[in-house]
């Protein structure tokens, strides 16, 4: 199982650190993925921006949006941008797309929230034509087209990733929650009639250090405000030291998981440091 890390892009107060010096120590200590987590009503990097600066002082780590809210934004033009990071990046970007669920986020787009599912479908359909090369909307991606996976929890979601996509990505959440979902997605998998195992990471957050609970409090709790006490859950659930990174590292190999990206609640890079000793990447 690979062992990712997020870029702090949707932390308050990142800087170009937490994303160019960030991004640096991750592929030197052997992170197999860079992630980044997507918000428009907020002060945080974007997404696809952020992984363009990684993908430059960078040339083995995977970039990865898990995930991009796809509604937000123009089709013919994530396309585009979609293309050209993969080809920049040498065929490193991972896509995770997913509906998103903030209205304020749709309102400042200028997006219809109310029929963001449809949307979505749509989507789907034409980001296929567009890197087939149809429509003239290029550059051709470094493959046939970036690797894509799709996140949400609904049973369409496991239908998107079976018909469209390479797999699908959870957003948080427990080892037995996964391997259920998981089950869900070989459902569907086979069902489309696709060959091979469909990809399935899962993302976790952590804060390491003495300040963790503060951090993560502070951090978390600021970005994931708008769920009310969900948030104090989000919050609860971060790894804040070395003995639960690796209980969730063993318990999602155990679900299934391809790879756990653990996302920062800190934008200090001296983290990656220490999800690295957590991990027992330096030793490995």
């Amino acid at each position: 199982m690979d062992i990712g890390i997020g870029l702090p892009n949707a932390v308050r107060g990142v800087d170009r650190r937490g994303i160019v010096d960030w991004a640096r120590r991750a592929e030197a200590l052997g992170f197999s993925s860079l992630g980044t987590i997507d918000r428009l009503v907020y002060a945080n990097y974007e997404s696809l921006i952020a992984l363009a600066a990684a993908a430059a002082v960078t040339e083995r780590i995977r970039l990865m949006t898990d995930v991009l809210l796809a509604p937000l934004r123009g089709t013919a033009l994530l396309a585009k941008q979609a293309a050209t990071l993969d080809s920049l990046s040498g065929g490193r970007l991972v896509l995770g797309l997913a509906v998103g669920g903030r209205e304020d986020d749709f309102a400042a787009a200028g997006s219809d929230f109310e029929h963001r599912g449809r949307t979505f479908g749509r989507q789907l359909e034409e980001l296929t034509r567009l890197w087939r090369g149809e429509g003239g909307v290029g550059p051709a991606p470094a493959r046939e087209r970036p690797w894509l996976l799709i996140g949400g929890q609904a049973d369409i979601a496991f239908e998107r990733a079976a018909r469209y996509g390479d797999g699908w990505t959870m957003g948080g959440g427990t080892p037995d929650m996964f391997a259920a979902a998981k089950a869900k997605l070989e459902a569907a998998w086979r069902a489309a009639g696709r060959e091979g195992d469909p990809r399935a990471p899962v993302l976790c957050y952590y804060a390491l250090g003495d300040d963790a609970e503060q951090v993560a409090r502070e951090k978390l709790g600021d970005y994931y405000a708008f769920l009310g006490d969900y948030a104090d859950m989000i919050v609860g659930s971060a790894a804040k030291d070395a003995e639960t990174v690796r209980a969730y590292l063993a318990g999602f190999e155990q679900a299934g998981a391809d790879e756990v990206i653990f996302f920062p609640a800190s934008p200090d890079p001296a983290q990656v440091d220490l999800l690295a000793d957590a991990a027992g990447l330096r030793s490995s």
